[in-house]
């Protein structure tokens, strides 16, 4: 068996989601998860766990599911390892940051969990006034686009927010500093969904920050663990 993430634009209407599950059955294909990435102006995006007999009949099924009116395919990534639950998942990574007893193993914890649970093509912990990353995993942009793209960010309360901005981008504040935690994911969107676990796991993040750092130091950026 082959185990896909499939992700689907289809009308956000009673029947839409079973009339792909047919089309899914179809092939043989057994869908094992459903997850709402994204809800508005009458459609949903939503992400599908789906197995497969063998990996040949992606096509048969893609071809499948673009026959239901008004669904349309947006991606299919084939996995290498277990499907994700995106619930489990997000509990897991909150309660090893929490476990963190020091401010470089929390940021490192931050940065490998974060790249596993979103997919990330890169991760970068990075500061507006730093010429470089404070940490990083992948292939991080050079600190003067971080520094730029991070003070650029400050333009809306809504972007600053991490709630909009580019489909491939996602970030979110992790001190009063400026410090912040950005993705960067090729060919594969952030959603709506995946924007509000990402601003929820930064929160947790924040919280053991401000446990960790000593009174005496104002801000992250100067910190020395």
């Amino acid at each position: 068996m082959v185990a896909l993430l499939v992700r689907v634009w289809l009308p956000d209407r009673p029947g839409a989601l079973g009339a792909v599950a047919s089309r899914i059955g179809a092939v043989r294909g057994d869908l094992t998860g459903i997850d709402i990435l994204e809800r508005g102006a009458g459609r949903a995006i939503d992400e599908l766990t789906v197995e497969l007999e063998d990996v040949a009949l992606v096509d048969l099924l893609v071809n499948e599911i673009r026959q239901v009116d008004g669904v349309d395919v947006e991606d299919v990534v084939v996995l290498d390892s277990a499907a994700p639950d995106p619930r489990v998942d997000a509990l897991e990574t909150a309660a090893l940051l929490v476990e963190q007893d020091g401010v470089g193993a929390l940021l490192g914890a931050l940065v490998d969990r974060s790249g596993r649970d979103f997919s990330a093509s890169w991760v970068a912990v990075a500061h507006p006034d730093e010429n470089q990353a404070r940490l990083g995993w992948g292939d991080v942009p050079s600190g003067g686009w971080l520094s730029a793209f991070l003070l650029g960010a400050r333009a809306s309360e809504r972007l600053a927010a991490g709630e909009r901005g580019p489909d491939d981008l996602a970030w979110a504040s992790l001190d009063g500093s400026g410090l912040a935690l950005v993705l960067g994911r090729a060919g594969h969107p952030f959603r709506a969904r995946e924007r509000r676990q990402l601003a929820a796991l930064a929160r947790v993040a924040r919280r053991r920050l401000a446990e960790l750092t000593p009174p005496c130091h104002p801000g992250l950026p100067g910190l020395v663990e």
